[in-house]
């Protein structure tokens, strides 16, 4: 993630009252100042509310340049830092439950040999996690995760393989931690519904800024991805929690004696959710990709049948066997990526003018290239 300059802190930042945070940071329902809170002041306001004794001494704004949301490291007058994300797009309700799930799976990892992999988000005395929220936007804090050796931005076959053995050494863990996890409240299923509907609508042209007949082509892969769903009995599969945005910009690794690695932070949770593992696949079928994890942004389907990608299934097969039927729907999982984290959430997720590229680049290159992509390869990964 690029980081921009320290920023100097408003007096909110030290040791507030609660009177002073009231005084500061009125209610959401005094439209004159909830329009005019920065991302910066909710930090300001969370801190305080908080009621942490240490002060703030320095903000680094780390937000990847794509994302609506916004991210800082906070330096604190104990020599030690934390991570606040803010957002303002979407749900904060699904925010809090998201959330709440992941700080879960960073208690039950403790047990594991993922131990400390992931942020715990911080809790309130009576053990809840803490938000703040004014009903406008919202913010939350992590503990900053250590940080390790980056991959290279092409993998080595073997790496290749050693990320695949890793990756299912992960999703086992996960997939042991998920009965203890509650369920999500949205599913790959209600998304695309929800999509659907939107794409039904009289004023779909103008919600997704396309024309009628690119918004009939999106209606045609929703609809033809939720009748995979059915024909596949997705709703039997075992659900882990997942992190999906797999990137290299977004994990370390340690180095082992040997020669390999093995999986030491991963950071960045937006995409978090409770699915079956098949939903991971995709990000990882892009940094497994012989051209690597690229700094420019595009999302084409051809990565899932790169042979990098088929040694990568063959590692992850070894360790933690997936069925036909599972690596067979990794084209759907592409398919699931770009009608809902670049359609329907495209405004959430990236900024407007990326957005707005995303989805058309969708009807014109994405979905069409799926439609000619021969998965026949992935049958030879078993």
């Amino acid at each position: 993630m690029q980081r921009d300059s320290a920023s100097s802190l408003p007096s909110a930042y030290g040791r507030a009252t609660s009177a002073d945070a009231a005084s500061e940071f009125p209610h959401a329902y005094d439209a004159r100042v909830t329009t005019s809170l920065t991302h910066r002041n909710a930090v300001a306001a969370a801190w305080a509310e908080y009621d942490d004794p240490r002060a703030i001494v320095r903000v680094d704004e780390v937000s990847a340049n794509v994302s609506t949301n916004r991210v800082f490291r906070l330096h604190l007058d104990d020599g030690s830092t934390a991570i606040s994300k803010v957002s303002s797009y979407g749900s904060y309700f699904l925010f809090y439950e998201d959330h709440d799930r992941l700080n879960r799976c960073a208690r039950f990892l403790d047990g594991t040999r993922f131990r400390g992999m992931l942020a715990e988000v911080w809790r309130r005395p009576d053990g809840r996690i803490f938000t703040w929220y004014n009903q406008r936007m919202w913010a939350v804090f992590y503990d900053d995760v250590p940080r390790r050796d980056s991959l290279p931005r092409v993998l080595t076959v073997d790496e290749v393989h050693n990320l695949g053995r890793e990756i299912a050494e992960f999703h086992l863990a996960c997939t042991d931690i998920a009965p203890q996890l509650p369920a999500g409240s949205k599913t790959v299923k209600s998304d695309a519904i929800h999509l659907l509907e939107l794409l039904e609508s009289p004023f779909a042209t103008r919600n997704f800024e396309l024309p009628p007949e690119s918004i009939g082509v999106l209606w045609k892969h929703t609809h033809k991805f939720l009748e995979r769903l059915i024909s596949v009995g997705y709703d039997e599969w075992p659900k882990i929690p997942l992190l999906i945005d797999w990137n290299l910009g977004n994990f370390s690794v340690a180095n082992d004696p040997d020669g390999g690695f093995h999986l030491f932070s991963r950071w960045d949770y937006d995409w978090f959710r409770i699915e079956p593992r098949v939903l991971d696949f995709y990000f990882l079928s892009r940094v497994s990709s012989k051209t690597g994890d690229r700094t420019r942004f595009t999302y084409g389907p051809h990565t899932l049948v790169e042979p990098t990608f088929l040694e990568f299934l063959r590692s992850y097969r070894s360790v933690f066997p997936m069925s036909d039927e599972e690596v067979m729907f990794l084209p759907e999982v592409y398919r699931f990526f770009v009608l809902n984290y670049v359609v329907r959430e495209g405004a959430r997720f990236f900024r407007p003018d990326l957005c707005t590229k995303f989805r058309r680049d969708t009807v014109r290159t994405y979905l069409p290239a799926l439609d000619h992509l021969d998965a026949s390869p992935l049958f030879t990964t078993s």
